[in-house]
Formats: structure tokens, sequence, C-alpha cells
């Protein structure tokens, strides 16, 4: 059986509409739509639950029929709404859209919302539904629904932040948004910290053009001004200007770029036949045991490549100071460090989520995407790194009197 709302009424209604209110409002579209879905999936709910079908002439010969209608007024987003909701005769049909004791439609709300959230489209989530419920669901009740996640989003990326953290990782992933009919890649500036719990926790993402330090130096003010005030730690890229732009907000926080990044950018100009020689040279540079082991292996790096690969060479030794910062703490602390690992399993969940999406058709339908799978992620983030304890001790040793003391 499939439903669709009363299109003839929809579209008496749109052509009396003279603002958004009217669309929104009690008897607005938006709540006819709603109306005819819900009903459309009560009734599908009911044949399931009867195991016929309206039509079918076997269910006169059933003890437990169809037995009426009966009224019930639920809250939605847009307001009160009356919904008729079938009955049987055995009085033992509990729909799952609307359970006898709910008077709202929060919990289809959060299950559209919930889809979405994994990456469905509304036309999806649609199509879904119908699949399900054998119900034909508007996308524009979809988006309705999922609309006032941006409120949602705004007002989590405003959140006041705690005034320390250890440890932050920052880095942009990048998307395609469609803007005046050009479709831009647009970079979603992350900042994602280890807290004084040992917790993950995204402070924010922000949609700005390709990556930039200028962007970022805003970002920093950004954080600032929503209660940071020290940071450890800012483990980053090797984007020029970015070191800059932390330090001209929190000073006291140390550099350590992320080593992963530079092997990368490395490799891109190494000949592939050389490739393989090459970073077994290089392996113990990064994976030494001191930081005196590690110059000589990068000297040795250079007696070897120095001629052929001098650019390669100039970059290690030139951003050396901030590649090799790990090297004077403790394994837990360089561990969590030396690469932005933590982060790059973020951007993985992102792109889990976005890739069905390929172009997104503004920021806002982008920011709120990222809030919902953000809040979806981070639901699995519920345990501290392992050996936090140790790692905290050695920090405030390390960053004596920066530290904030909690017993």
């Amino acid at each position: 059986m499939t439903r669709s709302y009363d299109h003839e009424k929809v579209d008496q209604l749109l052509k009396s509409a003279r603002s958004l209110d009217d669309l929104t409002r009690k008897g607005g579209i938006l709540q006819e739509i709603l109306k005819e879905t819900l009903e459309g999936m009560l009734k599908a709910e009911l044949q399931d639950h009867l195991g016929y079908s309206h039509s079918d002439r076997k269910g006169k010969n059933t003890s437990n029929r169809r037995n009426g209608l009966s009224k019930k007024t639920i809250k939605t987003s847009g307001g009160q709404l009356e919904v008729n909701i079938p009955r049987d005769r055995d009085g033992d049909f509990d729909p799952k859209i609307l359970p006898k004791n709910q008077t709202s439609t929060s919990q289809f709300e959060d299950s559209i919302t919930s889809m979405y959230a994994k990456g469905l489209t509304t036309r999806d989530i649609s199509s879904h539904l119908e699949t399900v419920y054998g119900t034909n669901v508007s996308p524009t009740l979809i988006s309705n629904v999922t609309s006032k996640v941006k409120d949602m989003a705004k007002e989590w990326q405003n959140r006041p932040l705690d005034d320390f953290y250890p440890c932050i990782f920052f880095d942009a992933i990048h998307f395609k948004v469609r803007e005046q009919g050009k479709i831009i890649s647009k970079a979603g500036y992350v900042c994602l910290a280890i807290n004084r719990e040992g917790i993950r926790e995204v402070l924010g993402t922000y949609i700005g053009e390709s990556e930039s330090a200028k962007f970022w130096l805003g970002v920093m003010t950004d954080i600032q001004n929503r209660g940071v005030k020290d940071i450890l730690i800012a483990c980053i890229d090797g984007l020029k200007g970015f070191p800059e732009a932390i330090e001209a907000v929190y000073p006291k926080t140390e550099i350590q770029l992320c080593v992963i990044h530079q092997i990368r950018n490395s490799l891109r100009y190494i000949a592939s036949k050389d490739q393989k020689s090459f970073m077994a040279d290089l392996k113990p540079v990064y994976q030494a045991l001191t930081l005196q082991e590690a110059e000589a292996s990068l000297d040795h790096l250079e007696e070897v490549w120095g001629n052929r690969y001098s650019l390669v060479i100039k970059s290690w030794r030139t951003k050396w100071p901030m590649l090799s910062n790990y090297f004077q703490y403790a394994h837990p602390i360089r561990k969590m460090i030396y690469t932005t690992n933590i982060i790059e399993a973020y951007h993985r969940g992102l792109r889990k989520v976005t890739k069905t999406r390929g172009v997104f058709p503004d920021n806002d339908s982008l920011l709120k995407l990222i809030y919902l799978a953000t809040q979806d992620i981070s639901k699995k983030w519920t345990m501290p790194r392992q050996n936090w304890g140790q790692t905290i001790s050695q920090l405030s040793i390390h960053f004596e009197g920066r530290v904030p003391i909690s017993i």
C-alpha cells in the first residue's frame, strides 16, 4: 500500500500562503504533510498487525478487525497536531511510530535525524520510510525535520569550552560545496582536543576557503573567546604560517608538526624506484629513542640522499625544531602527539558519512551534517586514553604550574 499526502489540498495551501509562517504554523503546509504522512504510516502498521489489507475479504473471517479511528493531539516541532489513530477490535494494536503513551513526534523526528546523520539524503530517507511503512514521506517534510539541527549545530559551535586543554589537534578536511552556481572546494577546519580527563572532544569545525594560516588565526581567536586560556601542545600539519598563528594567541603552547604529514609530503618528491630505500634510511630518524640518535640518523640521510633530493632534506632541516619536539617527552606523550592519527580517524568517520553527498548545496547543509556525524562518532569517546593518569602526571611535571590540579 502506497499512500501520499493530499496533493490537491497542499496545492491549495501553497496558493494561499503569504509568508513562511503560513507554511509552518498549525494547519500550514508542512503540518498537513506531516499529518497525512503519520496517518499513512499508522494505517500501514495496522495492516501489518492484522495481517491483511483493508480490501482483503479474508479479514471478515478473523476475530480481530479494524475498529474505526481515535483522535490524538501530539506535539511537533511546528506546534500541536491532531492525528487520526486507527484502532483494532482487540485493542492490542500499539503502533511503533506513535506508541500509545507518546504525545509527541520526537521519536519519529529523531529517527529521521539519525538516518540523516548516517549520511542518507532526504530522498534516501523518504525511500527507506516508504519501503518500511508503505507510505510516501515527502523530502520536504524530512528537510523541515532536519532543519532544526542547524540551530543545534550553531549552539554547539558557540558553546563555552574548558579553560585548559593538554593537547589539541588542528587539521583540515575538504568538501565540495555549491556556491553561486559553481562547485567550490571548502576546507573544514577541525579542532579535536584531548581534555583534562583524557577523552577526545571536538571543540568546533569551521568552514572556510582552502586551508590558510590566516583562517586558522581566526579559529584560535574564536576558541580563546569561548574560554580556552591555555593549551600545552598543539599538533598540526606543515602549513606555512600555522605555527605563527597559534603563537599569536597562545604564545606558551608547544608546537608539534605531524611526522606522518612530513613523510607523505617528502615521498611526493622521491622517485618511485627510490622510495623503499629512502624510507629505510628515514625510519631511524623518526623512530629513534633519543634526539641525539635522531639527529645522527638525519645526518646519515643527508649523506646518502642529499645530492639527489636536496629539497626534501632541506625541508626536514628547516622544520626539524618542530618535527623533533616529541623527543623531549616520555613515551606515553610521544605516542599521543607525534602523528595526527587521532584527528585522521575522526576525518575517516566524517568521510564515511559525507561521501554519498558529493556536493553540498550550501555551507549550512555541510555544517549540519558535520555536527550530526560528530555527535554520532563521539558517542564512542567515553573512555580516557590508555595510561592517561601517567600521561597527565608527566605533563604536569614538564609544564610545571600549568596543569590544573583536581582532587
